[in-house]
């Protein structure tokens, strides 16, 4: 079973940033894609950005474009989103999960492994 763990979530004004991180198990190293979501009260999950496995590709939510960049570091089995500029309408559970599909993905049925999640909360 691959374990995922989030970090970084807390309470930022607008226009400010964080960084969130996604710690993997070790069976993670070179086998998944990896996608991070959010969730608001009252909505559905909605896809944010999502990473190949090898780093080499990037897909993101219109919604975050030119804000939020996805990264990971293998060696280290972490993922990371690195939001900027940011919005009350990002407060969310942000959550990382982990694909093992052929393809970046931003539907969340499709991916397999799923973290606990961590809040973030923007202040206008």
């Amino acid at each position: 079973q691959v374990q995922l763990v989030e970090s970084g979530g807390g309470l930022v004004q607008a226009g400010g940033s964080l960084r969130l991180s996604c710690a993997a198990s070790e069976r993670t190293r070179n086998s998944y894609d990896m996608g991070w979501f959010r969730q608001a009260p009252g909505k559905e999950r909605e896809f944010v950005a999502a990473i190949s496995r090898n780093g080499g590709r990037t897909f993101y939510a219109d919604s975050v474009k030119g804000r939020f960049t996805i990264s990971r570091d293998n060696a280290k089995n972490a993922v990371y989103l690195q939001m900027n500029n940011l919005k009350p309408e990002d407060t969310a559970v942000y959550y990382c999960a982990a694909d093992r599909g052929v393809a970046l993905s931003r539907t969340p049925q499709l991916y397999d492994y799923w973290g606990q999640g961590t809040q973030v909360t923007v202040s206008s």
